[in-house]
């Protein structure tokens, strides 16, 4: 996991871990039989670290906000996650203790269990799609530097072409400094996830 932290998931190899604590590249598949194993373990023990976050407290729409961030900040901080799709993942302790914990952020709601389980895979649905945007814009920090000198050169570009691009593009730009702005991506998103929630669980 520390390698992957440091270096993304391609510089997690047998032979990288084994140099890295100093043993033969072989006894490494005394832990683990290949580097698919592996990766389902670590998926496994960052998800168990949202089991030891603090517990989902106040009414629905609390807990609900508090485990969106939670897995963001998971997610920010072991951004391999999201390069690790193995189905396999969903039958590890840690992450089943991690299920358990999330779908009681639902509770007191209007939802069967099959609805229940949906939300949560909403929720978290929402909370990958906004991590994967961030790591495809880490360098949108970079690009923002420039940005009033880039916009002024694409309008000039563009001339009257796509107005309303221009319009809410230009606006979106200047308030955030960069092409992207994560942060308001992620609070407007996620209120608007807590709204639909919201309609869905009245009762009919």
């Amino acid at each position: 996991m520390a390698l992957a932290d440091a270096s993304g998931l391609e510089a997690v190899t047998m032979r990288a871990i084994a140099r890295s604590i100093d043993m033969p590249t072989m006894s490494t598949y005394t832990y683990a039989n290949n580097r698919d194993d592996l990766l389902v373990l670590m998926a496994d023990e960052a998800n168990a670290e949202l089991v030891a976050a603090p517990e989902l407290a106040g009414e629905w729409r609390s807990r609900v906000r508090t485990l969106a961030e939670d897995n963001l900040r998971m997610l920010r901080r072991h951004s391999w996650m999201l390069d690790i799709d193995d189905p396999r993942t969903v039958l590890g302790p840690g992450t089943i203790a991690k299920y358990d914990r999330e779908l009681h952020a639902f509770d007191g709601m209007d939802l069967d269990p099959v609805r229940r389980d949906a939300a949560l895979t909403f929720v978290l649905g929402f909370v990958r799609s906004v991590a994967s945007r961030a790591a495809e814009h880490r360098r949108s920090a970079e690009f923002g530097e420039g940005w009033t000198h880039i916009a002024d050169r694409l309008a000039s570009r563009l001339g009257r072409a796509y107005p309303l691009a221009q319009e809410v593009g230009g606006a979106a730009g200047a308030a955030a400094n960069s092409s992207y702005d994560g942060d308001a991506a992620w609070r407007f998103g996620l209120d608007r996830v807590i709204d639909g929630l919201a309609a869905v669980s009245r009762p009919a």
